[in-house]
């Protein structure tokens, strides 16, 4: 069995030269996107052309209407808005943002272009749907694991013929420094720092020693269990602590910041046609 190639970014959007229901080619996309991806406390924009960020920043989520405002004084062409949000925007800031251009909100009803065999599909995460779709773009005709290291710790399988066949949920690791402290009586709540060594000689350094390399751990071997299974895999790695994991897992990899960004513009295309 090949070791895994953990990659972070491909040039291409597809190798296939014929359109058909799943595929599109990158002259095919719409000249400008915005894409909106909405968390518990921020909100992530960005501003797509021919498949390319121009754009991107965080706001809070209270604050998302004005900084749409700015984003479309800079640029006036977008035609077209994907929502992606794990909290409920009100219905007053969804019609603001509809009155500058069209809006797709993504949900479990969005059309994909991979084959969905998760048993619940209903009930998949929106962020989950996104990374799959961003996975069978960037590598169409190949065994791919998205993992999203954020909030939670996510794992998402597209195989080599399509098909979304799910994956795995864990908590990330400013969850597991946050649980330490609530669920004890006296370990302190720490930020998230690269242990100085395997053995912690205080509490302090046995937390980020306990956290990080637990974390590190899981991973690789999560990826081990994956190869074991899956033929020539490609392992993506992204989320907001995907740079600091990366130098510290067992495989040469690179992080991939856009990742969701990315896979959302490709979800927008694929549900404007």
């Amino acid at each position: 069995m090949r070791a895994a190639n953990i990659i972070s970014n491909l040039g291409y959007t597809n190798k296939i030269g014929k359109k058909g229901d799943c595929f599109f080619s990158i002259t095919d996309l719409c000249n400008m996107n915005l894409i909106i991806d909405a968390g518990n406390t921020f909100v992530k924009l960005a501003v797509f052309e021919n498949g390319s960020i121009l754009y991107d920043d965080n706001t809070e989520v209270s604050n998302l209407i004005k900084k749409v405002k700015k984003v479309f004084d800079n640029y006036p062409k977008i035609e077209w808005a994907i929502v992606s949000s794990v909290v409920n925007l009100t219905k007053k800031q969804i019609n603001a943002l509809a009155i500058f251009c069209n809006v797709h909100i993504l949900d479990q009803k969005s059309k994909t272009p991979f084959k969905n065999s998760y048993a619940t599909p209903q009930t998949l995460g929106v962020d989950r749907i996104a990374l799959a779709t961003a996975a069978f773009y960037h590598n169409p005709k190949g065994n791919t694991l998205v993992i999203d290291a954020g909030t939670c710790i996510t794992y998402d399988m597209i195989n080599d013929i399509g098909e979304y066949l799910g994956g795995g949920i864990s908590p990330g690791l400013a969850m597991r420094y946050k649980a330490l402290h609530q669920n004890t009586s006296k370990l302190p709540f720490l930020d998230i720092k690269d242990p100085i060594d395997l053995i912690g000689n205080t509490t302090d350094s046995s937390i980020h020693s306990g956290v990080v390399n637990g974390v590190c751990a899981e991973i690789d071997g999560v990826i081990d269990q994956y190869k074991s299974r899956f033929k020539d895999l490609t392992v993506i790695l992204t989320g907001g602590d995907a740079l600091f994991l990366s130098k510290r897992l067992k495989n040469t990899i690179f992080a991939l910041s856009k990742f969701l960004l990315e896979g959302l513009n490709y979800l927008l295309d694929y549900n404007k046609r």
